[in-house]
């Protein structure tokens, strides 16, 4: 068994970051086995500069024998921007869908929050134990709902992706992704490994859950500005939003 710390970026981030990052290792250390995923050196913490301000990213993953990898990123931006980024990437024995969670807070209002169950099923649906622990989960009325993008044809029908107006519908937020990620780590730890055509399935939706979130325009912006084209491509594509065939 792994044992967690709290590193030191997500004290100084929005208070919603903060708790979310605590409570997502909180949730797999309670939930899954897990073990230290091995990172590259260069890749566990990284400094650079955007539009004058530092650039600090910090990377932790965890791995378990559901998860190849499960993605802790933290970013901060100076004074006026701060960003949690999370995604679950199941091995590809494993029939279960993609948990990933977003925050994104500028100067101290936080402008886009989202949560999902990706699913990697070739109907495009969730696993049925999923929908019925879903749906009677306690709802909430969040004021500011955002649309999704136009890659976002991976996400679920359950996809929150929102803007949380007060600390209030942060504190919704933080419930819903909590919930969401319990749901999936005690339905995880009970599964057995698939068939190998099953596991062909599961690599082509992982390969195309990968690809549409690596068409996020936004990411790969702040990306090159702060490290360059050549690096940038490198980050997406191999610590981001990788993919194994």
């Amino acid at each position: 068994m792994v044992e967690l710390t709290t590193p030191s970026l997500r004290q100084q981030q929005h208070s919603l970051i903060y708790r979310l990052a605590n409570c997502i290792e909180g949730v797999w250390h309670r939930c899954l086995e897990i073990e230290p995923y091995h990172l590259p050196e260069e890749l566990g913490y990284m400094e650079g500069r955007l539009e004058g301000e530092k650039l600090i990213i910090e990377n932790k993953c965890y791995q378990s024998q559901q998860f190849r990898k499960m993605h802790l990123e933290l970013a901060k931006v100076g004074s006026s921007l701060d960003i949690l980024h999370c995604v679950m990437f199941p091995r590809s024995n494993y029939a279960l869908p993609m948990f990933g969670t977003d925050i994104v807070a500028g100067r101290g209002q936080i402008s886009a929050a989202v949560v999902d169950l990706s699913p990697l099923s070739l109907d495009k649906t969730l696993p049925s134990a999923y929908y019925s622990k879903l749906q009677s989960l306690e709802s909430y009325n969040f004021s500011q709902p955002r649309e999704i993008p136009a890659w976002g044809d991976i996400f679920s029908e359950f996809c929150l992706f929102i803007r949380p107006m007060g600390t209030e519908e942060e504190d919704y937020f933080l419930k819903t992704v909590e919930s969401y990620l319990t749901v999936h780590c005690q339905y995880a730890s009970r599964q057995q490994p698939v068939s190998s055509e099953q596991q062909t399935q599961i690599q082509a939706a992982q390969r195309y859950y990968c690809t549409q979130q690596q068409r996020n325009d936004k990411t790969r912006r702040v990306l090159e500005k702060a490290f360059g084209e050549e690096w940038a491509e490198y980050y997406i594509n191999n610590m981001l939003f990788d993919y194994v065939d």
